[in-house]
């Protein structure tokens, strides 16, 4: 087993690379609030005084509790759903701190200040602690922020929880929805291919989008809505294939002689069609996979994928988009490469996979 992927990667080295990055990028989706410089959940502090920085910016701040302290979550709720900020952030140019309160240059833009005054009883403090470890934090934005100012860079970690999470649901619902009506189809034909084929050229005469509508005002708007949204409406192109390559092999020899032995058809099926139709299910697999996220991005960037404040790279597409001609296109830029690399990684692997399995191109 270990020669054998081995081999494949010295083989097809591109697929390599898809699979490190669609690996690394899997692993970033699982523990994104870990990596994130904001780890309250969505990634969503705003901070409009430090709308649409630049990539490297960096700020100090005066931590103000809130007054409403939300109960710390538990360690795997941290790790998967982010914790509650216990304080908002004020952007400051510098302080000075007197006997009961804290003087600070509060910073609203570039060449734009204020003085505010707090009390350190109001901050939880006493003159003994009021240490700039206890009253102030430096943050760095690698990505730069959006016009909310929140972190980019945050948001687009968590952000890849949405395209893999779609692409995971997607793939699952297509492949069992196309693999049955597809291999029904194929195997028994008749009035069942007739009224499968039927439906599925219904189907696959209406656009995609105009089908996620319809499935979306059906079901609603939402995070796990749209994952089946999309997922009931990729399966027609692998029922399609399904079918033909089921075709195709009944009637080779060793079905024919599997039927004369009187196996039954789900064996047939389970054990001889299946296997030898892996290399063409894999390769649709990856398609749907890629397909769903750039769908998912599509529906987020007209408003009806995910909501806000849930970080999409679709989403946050459409939020700045107006950037790439008022000076900052990296808002949009950023998560469009992202998806565009993404998509790139699951194409390559799937063409890889699909020449491994083809017996016609291994020597």
């Amino acid at each position: 087993m270990f020669k054998q992927l081995l081999s494949f990667f010295k083989r097809y080295k591109t697929a390599s690379v898809a699979i490190f990055f669609i690996a690394v990028v899997s692993l970033i989706a699982l523990f994104a609030y870990p990596l994130a410089s904001d780890t309250s959940p969505d990634a969503n502090t705003m901070v409009v005084e430090l709308s649409a920085k630049p990539i490297g910016y960096t700020k100090t701040f005066l931590k103000v509790p809130k007054e409403q302290k939300a109960s710390r979550p538990g360690f795997l709720s941290r790790i998967f759903a982010g914790t509650p900020a216990p304080y908002r952030l004020v952007p400051i140019n510098g302080w000075v701190l007197m006997k009961d309160k804290i003087q600070v240059r509060h910073y609203i833009d570039d060449g734009l200040e204020d003085n505010l005054s707090f009390d350190l009883k109001d901050l939880g403090l006493t003159a003994k602690n009021a240490t700039a470890k206890n009253l102030l934090v430096t943050k760095k934005f690698w990505l730069g922020t959006d016009r909310y100012g929140r972190d980019i860079y945050s948001r687009l970690l968590i952000g890849a929880r949405v395209s893999i999470g779609v692409g995971i649901v997607s793939v699952i619902l297509s492949l069992s929805i196309g693999i049955l009506l597809g291999t029904l189809s194929g195997w028994y034909g008749g009035w069942v291919d007739y009224l499968v084929m039927w439906f599925v050229n219904i189907l696959w005469a209406i656009p995609t989008l105009l089908l996620v509508f319809a499935i979306t005002l059906t079901i609603g708007k939402g995070f796990w809505e749209i994952f089946i949204a999309i997922g009931l409406t990729s399966w027609v192109s692998a029922a399609r294939l399904i079918r033909g390559q089921v075709m195709q092999l009944k009637e080779l020899d060793f079905i024919v002689a599997a039927k004369a032995l009187g196996l039954k058809d789900l064996r047939i099926i389970f054990r001889h069609i299946l296997p030898n139709i892996a290399g063409p299910i894999i390769v649709i697999a990856a398609s749907n996979f890629a397909t769903a996220i750039l769908v998912e991005a599509g529906l987020s960037f007209l408003g009806i994928g995910v909501q806000p404040p849930t970080p999409s790279w679709g989403l946050m597409i459409k939020e700045h988009y107006n950037f790439l001609i008022a000076g900052n296109p990296m808002l949009a830029l950023i998560p469009g490469i992202a998806i565009m690399i993404l998509v790139l990684a699951f194409n390559l692997l799937g063409n890889a996979i699909r020449d491994m399995i083809d017996v016609r191109n291994q020597n």
